[in-house]
């Protein structure tokens, strides 16, 4: 059930996010993740709804109340989801594009942050911030948030510095930035972003999400190619070009995985074929590390 092109065809996105979300933490069986900290702070009452996972059963038997542990910092980190929408993304040989693969991605990571009770915030950016939604945890928020990546469409070139580069200027507390983009723009720029997002104190993890035939190039006899982003078109032979280009798609990938390392900086490069699953469980590692 976690194929991304049978979760495309399952019609709402509410129903997809929950399916995938669901279906990862089932096969997880008992979790350790339960939102963004760890460190004991202090109780509060336990209100209908809470997990019983969290209530203090000792405190329970010796009091008769139920108390449930809070967390530091649990009220005020956020996790802010950013969807690369520049022309770039609408590419895709099969049946689901690089977009329509990252808008189900981030829908399910947007209903696991908020099953976790925590805030979630969505931007959408090409060379600009096309839109944004703020972080919440609100009812309703959700909702809204699932209704506008349904519905997104490819827009217009990519820079992706910019936005990051926006975002880092206008947040006022430290959390959690997860991009999703195919990273096919100028890579020091993007690491510049990236980094600028990292001294704002944010934990960031970026997922590059290609298309299988980007990572293969299967292409077969004279072939003409077509820049999404601008007018630019060349006919190549892909047998005599191949080599070459997958070269140098190694060396750009090495190039993140290296220096976004050494920024401190989480980097997973998937293509549009991988179950959902996969870049969920990238997630919930990072979260395990982090905290």
């Amino acid at each position: 059930m976690l194929d991304p092109e049978l979760l495309g065809r399952l019609g709402s996105l509410e129903l997809v996010a929950r399916t995938v979300v669901e279906g990862v933490l089932v096969g997880l069986h008992r979790s350790p993740f339960k939102g963004f900290s760890v460190e004991f702070s202090e109780y509060r009452p336990y209100l209908p709804g809470d997990d019983p996972v969290g209530v203090d059963w000792k405190l329970a038997a010796r009091t008769g109340r139920f108390y449930v542990k809070r967390f530091e910092e649990e009220m005020n980190l956020e996790c802010h989801l950013l969807l690369d929408v520049s022309a770039s993304m609408g590419y895709g040989s099969g049946t689901i594009t690089k977009l329509r693969y990252g808008s189900l991605l981030l829908a399910a990571l947007a209903y696991l942050v908020q099953r976790q009770r925590d805030a979630v915030g969505l931007m959408l950016f090409d060379h600009r911030v096309v839109d944004a939604l703020p972080a919440s945890s609100r009812a309703g928020h959700l909702r809204r948030l699932l209704a506008r990546l349904d519905t997104v469409t490819p827009a217009e070139r990519s820079d992706v510095r910019r936005p990051l580069d926006a975002l880092a200027a206008r947040l006022t507390r430290r959390g959690l930035v997860v991009v999703v983009s195919d990273l096919l723009d100028e890579p020091e720029g993007i690491i510049q972003g990236l980094k600028h997002l990292r001294f704002q104190g944010c934990e960031v993890l970026v997922l590059q999400v290609l298309d299988p035939a980007e990572r293969t190039f299967p292409f077969e006899g004279p072939t003409r190619f077509a820049d999404l982003e601008s007018d630019d078109e060349v006919l190549a032979v892909p047998g005599q070009v191949r080599a070459h280009y997958l070269k140098q798609m190694e060396v750009l990938q090495e190039r993140y995985r290296r220096e976004l390392r050494l920024a401190d900086v989480d980097y997973q490069l998937i293509d549009t074929s991988t179950p959902l699953d996969t870049a969920i469980l990238a997630y919930l590692e990072t979260r395990g590390r982090r905290w």
